[in-house]
């Protein structure tokens, strides 16, 4: 069992949140009971994980994805406000951490995804430190796919020639499509991320630089899960994953 204030600090320090300009506040979003014992983590605070933290009796939930978004309508209506009752109802406490879990080198969601495929992260570089240059096995680019699909369980949006060679890479997982160029400029041979936008397909003909849309949920999987065990391990505390899968 750990105080709340003890957990947030620690987190707060761990995992550098002071350092990070970010689109949403990181840590304790929603206070709850001030002692926590067991924790249940996913990717995303929607309604079934808390509904699966209520069932499981948890104190509190860890996720990527929380509340407060930067330009997000404040009033609390509807899905919103259902979500925020649930959690006072059943004084459940919420920790969201976004970019600080992104580029943690250790719990971190890239970090977790090379950990996943194989890479080796040779340097962190672009805005606040969220790309990751490095290698992996060498293979072509359907093989990278097959690769990813194994691991992730969704299928890649390959966007290359299925049989160039590849083994020079970047990735950033989640939304991170505006690092393309950047993965370009650092001369890669592949770039991975969990999104992808329209203009993607002709940067990567006309580059010779491959993108690979993995899916954002599927990417950030891991990083939550490894904070959540680095919590049990740090202060003996009971932390569930709960898988809630979203295709995008």
């Amino acid at each position: 069992m750990v105080q709340v204030d003890q957990l947030s600090e620690y987190t707060a320090q761990f995992l550098n949140v002071r350092q990070f300009r970010d689109y949403a506040p990181n840590g304790l979003q929603v206070a709850g009971r001030s002692q926590v014992s067991k924790v249940v983590a996913g990717v995303s605070a929607n309604r079934l994980l808390i509904e699966a933290a209520i069932e499981q009796q948890a104190d509190a939930i860890v996720v990527h994805h929380g509340f407060f978004w930067k330009n997000e309508d404040p009033c609390l209506t509807g899905w919103r406000r259902e979500r925020i009752r649930l959690l006072l109802q059943h004084d459940i406490n919420l920790f969201a951490y976004h970019l600080p879990l992104d580029a943690h080198p250790e719990v971190g969601n890239n970090a977790q995804l090379a950990l996943q495929m194989g890479w080796q992260t040779t340097a962190q570089t672009g805005e606040q430190g969220l790309l990751h240059l490095g290698t992996g096995p060498q293979c072509t680019l359907a093989e990278l796919g097959e690769a990813l699909q194994r691991r992730l369980q969704r299928e890649p949006l390959l966007l290359g020639d299925p049989q160039q060679a590849v083994q020079r890479l970047a990735w950033c997982t989640g939304g991170a499509q505006g690092y393309f160029e950047d993965a370009i400029a650092a001369g890669v041979d592949a770039f991975i991320t969990g999104e992808v936008s329209e203009r993607m397909a002709d940067m990567a003909r006309e580059s010779g630089v491959a993108f690979v849309s993995a899916g954002h949920y599927a990417t950030e999987q891991y990083g939550v899960q490894a904070l959540a065990a680095h919590w049990s391990a740090q202060f003996g505390v009971d932390c569930r994953f709960v898988a809630v899968p979203n295709p995008v």
